[in-house]
């Protein structure tokens, strides 16, 4: 009994694993950095998975509970690997929780204002948002426009559309690509 639910854990583990490396791999494809105007840095990959989450959270929130654990699930995953990112760099202790917060207030200000303008379908708030985000206005710098983003918020709107139509049973299984290739 006690065995069957570290069988279990275990297997839940994989699967949100295998769709967290999905979901980074969709963030990383090479045509977001090189035709679609996202800087190639920490912080454009950073934007980048911020993106792919939101729309991939978007298709778990009004789906069944299990999901929204795996979804949930997700997010731990993400922030685990966000602070072991930072650490990476050579950010030291004490100032890891202090750049968390901030990278959290940062990925849920995404969440929010690209989620917004994806609900009702405006595209050109969906490209301002990403400009403002890709590229932090600057004194030298206009403010957000859309242009740059057009391709970029067109290629999230596909992405959202994909993730929408995949099937619980396979996100429970840790399908995403595999279901979004149908």
């Amino acid at each position: 009994m006690v065995f069957g639910y570290f069988n279990r854990k275990r297997k839940n583990r994989e699967i949100v694993d295998g769709l967290y490396r999905q979901l980074t791999g969709v963030a990383r494809d090479p045509a977001f950095y090189t035709r679609l105007n996202v800087p190639d840095t920490v912080m454009g990959r950073f934007e980048m998975l911020s993106l792919v989450l939101v729309l991939f959270f978007r298709r778990t929130d009004s789906a069944s509970p299990a999901v929204k654990q795996l979804a949930q699930d997700i997010v731990d995953t993400f922030f685990e690997d966000i602070d072991h990112s930072i650490r990476e760099l050579g950010i030291g202790d004490s100032s890891v929780p202090k750049r968390m917060k901030k990278l959290a207030r940062m990925f849920y200000g995404r969440a929010q204002s690209y989620g917004n303008a994806l609900s009702v379908g405006d595209i050109d708030a969906l490209a301002v948002a990403l400009d403002r985000n890709l590229y932090p206005p600057r004194d030298d710098r206009a403010e957000p426009s859309n242009a740059d983003m057009m391709p970029l918020a067109k290629q999230a709107l596909m992405l959202d559309a994909t993730f929408s139509k995949l099937a619980e049973p396979d996100l429970l299984s840790g399908k995403l690509l595999l279901a979004a290739q149908q």
